[in-house]
């Protein structure tokens, strides 16, 4: 019933840029589907760090269920009752979803383009792996991030080898060319993957555990107290005990409180579910299609999300004209807001982590600013200035700002993808225009330009 191959640290792999599934770690661990739903509890109790289960009748391929599936739906209410003496088929047939496998054989770079392309309801959901052989295993989608994570690595370490050696073959350049396209696709989840996996996925599960039984404690608190005031009209003379209780507890206040606080929960609950929504919709890779929004929306969204970065140390100011709604790409302006201001970021903290304000001709105050001011011009152009206070630019630097892999941060800090990236979202996919504007110890400011309606046919 449980067969499991030996799981290795995802970190520890030797793999290379054409590195193919069958060289991750992978689960295989089957149940049949006859068996009651407490098998599966057993075996998730078992192994921790278990993503899934094969599902199988007759020892032949069913389906798979995942750990996050498997609990969210035996957390609501009733459903531990329901199918835990059940055979599985029972829940299986209940939540059953669309199973995302994929050959052993393919890349894990193209294995982690498709897999991000899943709805968001999928899309860290595990994968399934079909062997030659026709046996499947199950990869955790985290370890596939994670080995993505080395190739990418791989892939910059080799370009900047082939740039000192000025010697690229034919083959290892289109092998680059095919790396360096599909890492620019993936960069959003780069940038905002651990993000989303660790507080989207992991806090979704509880707050609906928490938000699908608060409707029935509503319910019971309302009936309990309904109880209550028929004890207290046809029993109006409780005895002194009773009484003493009454006085000693405030149940006149508690009455009066506790619809009130259970009410804050239900608004708190749906809060955090707003906030989990918005990181979806955020860093969502299916968000291609163009449409009309409001440009200070996603400016504020991910202000949102940088906020824990800003440590209410780092002042924002927002002057915003007033604008119609923008005809854009929304996914892709927001990505490139979000790399603009962390690197605004990233050039004002290091001052404030060390407790010390940098002596340079600040812009607007010696406290560190980032200033985002929007305007319509005449011509119909939308212009967005994100201006910061920091150490400014060099002449040299501003130069390459825009080149693909250069940075100016140390080892590990740094892709040297994110302007690079901004300026293709701006320029190429906008028809828009973005330049720095900088002079070293004046604060550095980013000026984007964009259409009001995006061109017929964009530069692609």
């Amino acid at each position: 019933m449980l067969a499991t191959k030996s799981m290795e640290n995802a970190n520890d792999l030797s793999l290379q840029l054409d590195s193919t599934l069958k060289e991750l770690p992978v689960w295989e661990v089957e149940v049949e589907i006859h068996l009651p739903g407490n098998t599966l509890i057993s075996l998730f109790e078992h192994e921790h760090l278990l993503p899934g289960i094969i599902l199988t009748k007759n020892q032949d391929f069913v389906g798979m269920i995942s750990r996050q599936r498997f609990f969210e739906q035996m957390s609501r209410p009733y459903s531990f009752e329901l199918f835990s003496r059940r055979p599985i088929e029972s829940l299986f047939s209940f939540i059953q979803s669309e199973v995302f496998v994929c050959s052993e054989d393919m890349l894990i770079v193209e294995a982690t383009q498709v897999a991000l392309q899943r709805s968001p309801q999928l899309v860290y959901e595990p994968i399934l792996v079909k062997t030659k052989s026709k046996k499947y295993g199950i990869v955790n989608f985290h370890q596939l991030l994670l080995a993505n994570s080395q190739v990418h690595t791989l892939t910059l370490i080799k370009l900047q080898d082939v740039k000192k050696q000025s010697r690229i073959t034919k083959a290892g350049f289109r092998d680059l060319q095919h790396n360096y396209t599909r890492l620019l696709q993936n960069e959003k989840m780069a940038a905002l993957g651990q993000l989303v996996a660790g507080i989207a996925h992991e806090v979704n599960n509880p707050i609906s555990f928490i938000a699908g039984n608060l409707v029935h404690a509503m319910d019971y608190s309302h009936e309990l107290l309904n109880l209550i005031s028929l004890y207290q009209k046809y029993y109006p003379n409780p005895v002194t005990d009773i009484e003493s209780a009454i006085a000693k507890n405030e149940l006149e206040f508690i009455i009066s409180d506790l619809p009130n606080l259970l009410n804050s929960m239900g608004s708190g609950c749906d809060r955090i579910k707003q906030i989990v929504s918005s990181l979806r919709n955020f860093s969502r890779l299916d968000e291609s299609e163009r449409k009309s929004v409001d440009i200070h929306e996603g400016i504020d969204n991910t202000l949102l999300f940088l906020q824990s970065r800003l440590k209410n140390q780092i002042k924002v100011i927002k002057d915003y004209a007033t604008l119609p709604l923008v005809d854009c790409y929304a996914g892709l302006l927001n990505q490139a807001f979000m790399n603009i201001l962390a690197n605004a970021i990233d050039a004002l903290e290091e001052p404030v982590v060390n407790g010390t304000v940098t002596q340079n001709k600040r812009l607007t105050t010696d406290v560190p600013t980032v200033n985002i001011r929007t305007e319509l011009t005449q011509d119909r152009q939308v212009i967005i200035r994100i201006v910061d206070n920091g150490p400014g630019i060099s002449e040299d630097t501003k130069k390459r700002l825009f080149d693909p892999f250069f940075t100016t941060k140390p080892v590990g800090k740094g892709t040297g993808l994110g302007l690079s990236i901004c300026y293709q979202i701006i320029v190429e996919k906008h028809g828009g225009q973005i330049h720095c504007v900088s002079t070293p110890g004046q604060g550095a400011e980013f000026i984007i330009k964009i259409p009001l309606t995006l061109p017929a046919f964009p530069d692609c």
